[in-house]
């Protein structure tokens, strides 16, 4: 059984505003809710940072249902076209009236109710198969990745481990539990018998950190976006936080810049700051940084975490053994998921990846064994024969301009740089010009009114146009 929680027994796993809640309660709730699906099919949860939705994936999980993880803010039809295609035999969701054709509430408890489908249609599942989780990039899409047993009991161990996790740790949730990153801090916190302090605040809001002192949180997570606004709000500086013990990063790269400010801010007041590189399609975690290189080795995602292996192939797979020489980045271990799943047919597949993810990311690895992430294998686009980097580009326009709101896509012989900010557009044309050597004719920059980004603060590329 992954969640073993039964023997923390009184210990408190979830902190809420008003309540604590034990071990034994969120177990007795967690089976109650498996009891009412009655064993093994597929169960959609429409996700949220609450009690019910936590019971009812730990109570899926236990009982070999299977669940999908859905935000639960996603737009109905978005629900409706993920439902049709999936057609799950139960859907675990807040009580906030929406409805769903063929399907009939059966039960309800702690503001959630249980649908079941009217005409259950059998769905064959691989025996392996424990989760199915949207990729970081998608909001309603029908591809997920396919997470099993072994995946998640390898990954949230190493994760224990690389952190030292412990009971006496308090996470905050300051991402949501649909978000593998959010997930994992769910996972690695429930088996280690330590508590989770509930919460749909977003960090900007001074009332989270207010929560975050008066429940005595010790740890924060957050994506690479929410560290550029906690800085430019000088959340940390600006704050007492006497409990706060970790700070982890993940859900893409943090500039070298802004790893900087909070490496220094770690180690003048005593605390980790922790990046990390993983993806859904790794269950979570594939590497770290470990805090005492956070310094030392600023601008690295690290090494990898225990139980897994890189390396890094150049364009014929030939394995590269050289120092800071860069190639595709490739992984192994037992937290490599099954594949993906597109369609209800999918769910019956078993593991395609074989412990194997191509990541698809470009890298170096320094002389001490520590990776850095240049760029990614399909951000390349070739002007005049030349190799222009887009996510270098991307890079060092917004370390030029000073803002985050910049974004670079194209296709051969045509770079596009997008703006939100009309009066950087000329620095940006000058940029591109006199530094990176392109032609006047062979880029253009674009302002639109804001940059697509994912919950999780990742730009949507494919919402930009590549071609004008």
């Amino acid at each position: 059984m992954f969640f073993d929680i039964e023997k923390f027994g009184g210990r408190t796993s979830i902190i809420e505003e008003n309540r604590d809640v034990s071990y034994s309660a969120l177990c007795s709730f967690s089976r109650e809710i498996a009891e009412k699906m009655g064993g093994r099919s597929l169960c959609f949860i429409m996700a949220s940072n609450t009690l019910a939705s936590i019971a009812g994936y730990v109570g899926c999980i236990n009982g070999k249902i299977v669940p999908v993880m859905v935000d639960s803010g996603l737009h109905h039809d978005l629900k409706v076209s993920m439902t049709d295609l999936y057609k799950p035999s139960f859907i675990w969701m807040p009580d906030s009236g929406e409805t769903f054709s063929g399907y009939e509430e059966i039960w309800s408890k702690e503001g959630y109710v249980l649908l079941k489908a009217s005409d259950d249609e059998p769905c064959e599942l691989f025996p392996e198969l424990a989760l199915l989780i949207t990729t970081s990039g998608s909001t309603g899409s029908p591809k997920l990745v396919r997470q099993s047993y072994r995946n998640l009991e390898s990954n949230t161990r190493s994760i224990i481990e690389y952190l030292g996790i412990t009971e006496k740790e308090r996470a905050v949730t300051s991402l949501p539990m649909n978000y593998v990153y959010g997930l994992s801090v769910i996972n690695t916190h429930l088996c280690a018998g330590a508590a989770l302090v509930l919460t749909g605040l977003n960090c900007y809001s001074p009332k989270f950190w207010q929560l975050f002192n008066e429940k005595e949180a010790t740890s924060f997570a957050g994506v690479p976006f929410m560290y550029e606004v906690i800085n430019k709000l000088k959340v940390f500086k600006k704050k007492e936080l006497p409990t706060l013990k970790t700070m982890t990063q993940a859900g893409g790269k943090i500039t070298p810049e802004l790893h900087k400010v909070f490496a220094e801010y770690a180690a003048e007041t005593g605390r980790d700051f922790v990046v990390m590189y993983g993806a859904s399609e790794a269950t979570a975690r594939m590497g770290y940084l470990p805090p005492e290189k956070s310094l030392e080795k600023n601008g690295s995602m690290g090494i990898e975490i225990p139980g897994g292996r890189f390396e890094l192939v150049d364009d014929e797979g030939n394995v590269i053994t050289e120092t800071d020489v860069p190639g595709e980045l490739v992984y192994y271990g037992d937290n490599v998921t099954l594949g993906y799943a597109e369609c209800r047919e999918d769910l019956s597949k078993g593991d395609e990846n074989r412990g194997r993810l191509a990541t698809g990311d470009v890298a170096l690895r320094d002389a001490d064994g520590y990776y850095y992430v240049v760029g990614r294998k399909k951000r390349f686009i070739k002007v005049v024969g030349k190799r222009v980097n887009l996510d270098e580009v991307e890079r060092n326009l917004k370390n030029e301009l000073q803002t985050s709101d910049v974004a670079c896509t194209g296709k051969d012989d045509s770079l596009l740089v997008y703006l939100v900010d009309e009066s950087l557009q000329e620095a940006a044309s000058e940029y591109v010009f006199e530094k990176i050597g392109i032609s006047r004719g062979l880029y253009k920059t674009l302002v639109i009114p804001e940059i697509p980004k994912n919950p999780s603060g990742k730009i949507l590329y494919s919402e930009l146009k590549t071609e004008v």
